[in-house]
């Protein structure tokens, strides 16, 4: 997978580790990790810490009692995944109970949820609640389907996309490529907001700075280690 990204142009690496009700996540054990990819994959590429983090009330009471436990780069960010049938009720006030201790949550895939391509206005109220948006590359090229793709569509021309990833979990099915994506919304906006959205938005991320395309507080409360 690092030999795939390295040929597609990617330099930086956000490891991203579910926490839900199937995998466990050992911040820890990850880290070493994380090193040790880092120590052995040579001067290519680099590598940041993250958690794909379920948006469950267990997950978010001890995110919200150790924040670094689970944020980009032990930054403010915390990539957030929805489920299949949350409630936005539930979801505004797991939203409102991060943003309000300092934690600037990433709205994973929101294109793909099913709750959210039926009400998709939804997704713009959550940029609204404090969230930033990350749709998947492989959306803006028809791999998920037509209605995913429509959406994340939808999304950049209302300038409600932040972030692009490749959400990548395999060499074949879901390889870590960015680049069909990057020509396809370049073609769709320009190069100018292709590379915020495929470079300079998640460089910002990573280094813990953050000039993005939406303005995000200036002053954040310092979180607890």
């Amino acid at each position: 997978m690092c030999q795939i990204a390295a040929r597609d142009g990617v330099r930086h690496i956000v490891a991203t580790p579910h926490a839900n009700h199937k995998y466990s996540y050992d911040r820890g054990r990850f880290e070493s990790m994380r090193q040790k990819l880092q120590a052995t994959g040579g001067d290519s590429l680099t590598f940041s810490l993250g958690c794909d983090f379920h948006f469950s009330y267990d997950n978010i009471e001890d995110a919200l009692l150790h924040p670094r436990r689970y944020t980009i780069a032990r930054s403010n960010y915390l990539l957030i995944e929805f489920n299949d049938f949350s409630l936005m009720p539930a979801i505004r006030e797991g939203v409102f109970r991060l943003v309000g201790s300092g934690i600037i949550p990433i709205v994973t895939h929101p294109e793909r949820n099913p709750v959210l391509l039926d009400r998709r206005e939804k997704v713009l109220d959550l940029i609204d609640y404090g969230c930033l948006i990350q749709v998947t590359a492989s959306s803006f090229t028809g791999h998920w389907g037509e209605r995913p793709q429509r959406m994340a569509e939808w999304l950049l021309r209302r300038d409600a996309v932040h972030t692009v990833a490749s959400d990548a979990h395999d060499a074949r099915h879901r390889p870590p490529i960015l680049s069909a994506a990057h020509e396809r919304v370049s073609k769709l906006t320009n190069k100018t907001v292709a590379q915020a959205l495929f470079v300079d938005n998640p460089g910002a991320i990573v280094s813990r700075y953050s000039p993005l395309l939406r303005e995000v507080p200036s002053a954040i409360p310092p979180l607890e280690s």
